[in-house]
């Protein structure tokens, strides 16, 4: 049995419930993972153990309520002895993957469903405008310039879905929120300087709210405890703090305590490293007059 295995759910944005038509085949694949575990008188435990996962996201998997990945149906055949079948269908798997990915928005939608309950959200971000502090304008900019190129069906349908987010900042009570961007963010000018100076003025908007809290680190700053990439941390209610992590479009859920402490610790130390509100919007006006 392994022990001290990071616990973490990886989501590539697709489930069972958004798969459009092909939830049934990740139903009998998971039916067959199923099958082999009890074969070689596992239980999920014994099984999420061996192979380094979750065993809530196995049990999903079984269920076909979660996209099977790649490595985790190689790793499974095998810690089960399944003789290279599941590793057989990896390809299909793989396929159905890339039907899902081209109807549906790439972030995460497991992080999406926990974000919008959330009673705390935490956000650092290094390469651009947190989601929830996007303008539409801005968020479709992002979406034209994907490779490869989206339709423009998809850019309007990840646009909308994008902006249906922004609500958690409108409802009350109002989650504790927080963000730290990068100082490199604000100098990028996406889309263009017009939609580059909107969204900077939807920041500064943003800093007088009522609540959220919206820090710049600065980029000369010698000690930066941020250095090792964007991340966001959720509080669901009732429920244990989570982690979440997003690069080249792979999405990463965590939920192994020792991890997410470490990641708390590390949000924590680069908000003391960053500037404060009313030297972060002095920034953010300095960087609009400099146009």
């Amino acid at each position: 049995m392994v022990s001290g295995v990071e616990r973490t759910v990886f989501d590539d944005g697709e489930t069972a419930e958004n798969s459009d038509g092909v939830a049934e085949f990740y139903s009998a694949v998971g039916k067959l993972m199923k099958m082999f575990r009890e074969r070689a008188g596992l239980t999920q435990r014994e099984l999420a153990d061996i192979i380094g996962y979750s065993e809530d996201m196995l049990g999903a998997v079984e269920r076909g309520k979660r996209t099977p990945r790649i490595e985790i149906l190689a790793k499974v055949d095998d810690a089960v002895g399944a003789g290279g079948a599941l590793k057989l269908i990896a390809d299909d798997v793989m396929k159905a993957k890339i039907r899902i990915s081209e109807r549906h928005p790439a972030f995460s939608k497991a992080f999406t469903a926990e974000e919008s309950k959330a009673i705390e959200i935490h956000d650092y971000s290094t390469m651009v405008i947190p989601g929830l502090l996007q303008t539409e304008a801005y968020i479709r900019a992002l979406y034209d310039m994907r490779r490869p190129l989206l339709s423009p069906d998809q850019v309007d349908e990840w646009v909308a879905a994008r902006m249906a987010r922004k609500e958690i900042l409108a409802r009350w009570p109002l989650p504790v929120v927080t963000w730290v961007i990068d100082e490199s963010v604000l100098r990028r000018p996406l889309g263009g300087w017009d939609v580059h100076r909107e969204q900077l003025e939807h920041l500064l908007k943003v800093g007088d709210m009522r609540g959220p809290e919206l820090q710049v680190m600065p980029l000369d700053r010698m000690n930066h405890a941020g250095m090792g990439g964007s991340f966001a941390l959720l509080t669901p209610p009732g429920r244990p703090q989570i982690g979440y992590v997003a690069a080249q479009h792979v999405n990463r859920l965590i939920t192994d305590p020792v991890e997410v402490r470490n990641m708390a610790a590390r949000y924590s130390s680069i908000r003391a490293q960053a500037l404060g509100l009313r030297e972060s919007m002095a920034l953010i006006e300095q960087i609009l007059g400099e146009r």
